[in-house]
């Protein structure tokens, strides 16, 4: 009974509001407050894989609230989104303090509604969020205004006009597409053409982009350059340009990074894998000190290493290693205490594991979670906080298991690119990748069933396997590893 009439109470505010205005673009923030406080990318940082989900689908978004806001704004297309939506405490009233730490849940949803107050509601009722906090705006503070809306609204045709003069019926194609699940075929039918238009708009830079990353990296004999965030062209080419100039101004603090790995990503310093980061928002001043450290960086990275290899023989031999598709971006600093910290752990339980008994596996550490796991992929991940007692069980009792999932991951990485080869070259595509959340399972499967169907859409397009639709800036076309 309770629930009921909480519900109907939910509805009668709601259609209170909907009748008495619709929400401004400050009023619309305010009111997703809750929501971007529950996906906010921020909060997902021991998450890359969620992370980049969240990032993708706010960006769509906002997209989407901005035409809203736009005047005389009519063309909508359904769009869906997925986010990982942190957990709520059962127990906790406070907004700052009622989420989890420790869980989330995948939400998706289809916004195709013509006005922000319903797309809020849509997004907070869609995500379990309370919408009992916009009763307190304002909704009737600016009735001059409501009436001006009014007046300007469009005009509602009766059905016999569309009939007359073959017009198509908004209504009609809205309630069509809600009805009609999105195929891969449709979507292309429809995006296609932005997508070309695009992907030549952004080909004098890619080529452009190409001639710095391979001047640099031939000039400072660097091993790679890579990007954390799937940022545009432009800003990458701008990103290389700053380097460039670094280079020319002063030469002499590059002299150590031959040989190794940049990645431009939101903080400077040396990551865990022994990369050079170079904080997108840092100015030369940062950067040159970043270089100036390489020394000492690489003093540390001995040291970590070390500590790797005598953490390997307290656990019979088992490898520790770092995926940084899989785990947070930890800074050398970061990764060296963690690792230090597991270390006195060990040495202090004194776990008897026969030495070279676990040679062949590999573990990684998080700091994230409280009971160990094995990954498909073969690795043990494993707490930073797990109970030596049961750490020395859960290996001894998985790692047979191990062993056949490494073996696995070996012949699915190898399948995975033999099946990459031949949809690229199938469908005459420029390049076929995916993020870094879609798994390798998700990949082959996505990749077998593409092949079963007749693409020319695809001919000289860079496509990306992700987890849903969408055309990035560059003209990069996106669809969902499982596609309809």
């Amino acid at each position: 009974f309770y629930y009921f009439t909480r519900l109907c109470l939910e509805k009668a505010l709601v259609q209170c509001i909907l009748q008495s205005r619709t929400l401004s673009g400050a009023d619309a923030i305010n009111a997703l407050r809750p929501f971007y406080f529950a996906v906010h990318p921020d909060f997902f940082g021991q998450h890359p894989k969620e992370r980049e989900v969240n990032e993708n689908s706010l960006k769509r978004l906002n997209g989407y609230l901005e035409n809203l806001q736009k005047p005389g704004f009519r063309s909508f297309k359904p769009t869906q989104l997925t986010f990982y939506v942190r957990e709520r405490e059962p127990n906790s009233s406070d907004v700052q303090e009622s989420f989890s730490a420790s869980g989330f849940r995948a939400v998706s949803f289809t916004l195709h509604t013509r006005d922000l107050l319903s797309t809020v509601l849509d997004i907070l009722n869609s995500c379990s969020l309370s919408t009992e906090h916009i009763q307190s705006l304002n909704v009737n503070s600016q009735p001059h205004k409501e009436a001006k809306s009014t007046l300007n609204r469009p005009i509602k045709w009766d059905k016999t006009y569309y009939s007359f003069t073959g017009f198509k019926d908004p209504e009609e194609e809205l309630e069509q597409a809600q009805r009609v699940e999105t195929t891969l075929i449709s979507w292309l039918d429809g995006n296609e053409a932005s997508a070309v238009k695009k992907l030549k708009k952004s080909l004098p830079l890619r080529k452009e982009l190409e001639r710095l990353k391979f001047e640099l990296s031939h000039q400072l004999q660097l091993s790679d350059i890579r990007w954390q965030r799937s940022w545009g062209i432009a800003h990458r080419c701008s990103q290389l340009h700053s380097l460039g100039r670094l280079v020319q101004q002063r030469p002499e603090v590059l002299k150590n990074v031959k040989g190794r790995t940049v990645v431009f990503t939101d903080r400077s310093g040396m990551s865990a894998a022994g990369h050079i980061m170079l904080g997108t928002m840092d100015v030369h001043h940062h950067w040159t000190k970043i270089f100036e450290r390489l020394p000492n960086y690489y003093k540390l990275q001995k040291r970590l290493l070390f500590l790797e290899d005598r953490i390997s023989q307290l656990l019979g031999g088992i490898q520790v290693i770092y995926i940084e598709e899989l785990q947070p971006l930890l800074t050398l600093e970061e990764y060296y205490e963690t690792l230090d910290n597991f270390y006195n752990k060990l040495c202090d339980s004194r776990l008897p594991f026969h030495p070279r008994s676990l040679r062949g596996l590999q573990m990684i550490l998080e700091s994230d979670r409280y009971a160990p796991s094995l990954h498909e992929f073969g690795h043990f991940m494993i707490p930073t906080v797990c109970d030596p007692a049961t750490l020395q069980w859960f290996i001894f009792a998985k790692a047979q298991e191990a062993r056949e999932n490494l073996k696995r991951k070996e012949e699915m990485m190898i399948t995975e690119k033999e099946l990459i080869d031949t949809s690229t070259e199938k469908f005459s595509l420029d390049r076929l990748y995916k993020e870094p959340s879609v798994s390798s399972a998700q990949m082959i499967d996505c990749c077998k069933r593409l092949l079963e169907e007749s693409l020319p859409y695809l001919q000289g397009m860079h496509l990306c396997i992700s987890h849903f639709y969408s055309v990035l800036q560059d003209g990069d076309l996106c669809i969902p590893w499982n596609w309809k």
